[in-house]
């Protein structure tokens, strides 16, 4: 087993994520999505021109590994702003902001470890 890189999701529970967030997305698999990569990842300071790309959810499982860089983007975001993942580099965590329903279906999946987080006042 090897870890992920440092500020990045491992392969399996990106691509199990990219399959719900496809499942949940309003256009399915057509959705449109912006990705984009935080140059402190490990392995992603090498490709200053392909920080942001643009594409459909799709699409978004090529974004690992891809050449330039052995990690997952560190934000990917439906156009339609229906919902949005933020990968944390100091706090080894991703956060995911979207629909009741989208939200229930990460907690309640049996491949993604995720808790819900208080509201902060």
């Amino acid at each position: 087993m090897v870890p992920p890189t440092e500020g990045s999701l491992d392969r399996e529970t990106w691509n199990r994520l990219i399959a719900i967030l496809t499942q949940f997305s309003p256009a399915g698999p057509d959705t449109r999505c912006l990705a984009s990569y935080n140059p402190m990842t490990p392995g992603a300071i090498e490709f200053d021109s392909l920080h942001t790309r643009a594409g459909r959810i799709g699409d978004a499982e090529i974004l690992y590994g891809q050449s330039e860089a052995d990690c997952s983007p560190s934000n990917l975001w439906a156009e339609g702003r229906s919902w949005v993942l933020c990968t944390d580099y100091d706090l080894w965590g991703t956060k995911v902001a979207g629909p009741p329903v989208l939200i229930d279906a990460l907690l309640n999946d049996r491949e993604i470890e995720a808790v819900r987080l208080p509201w902060a006042h």
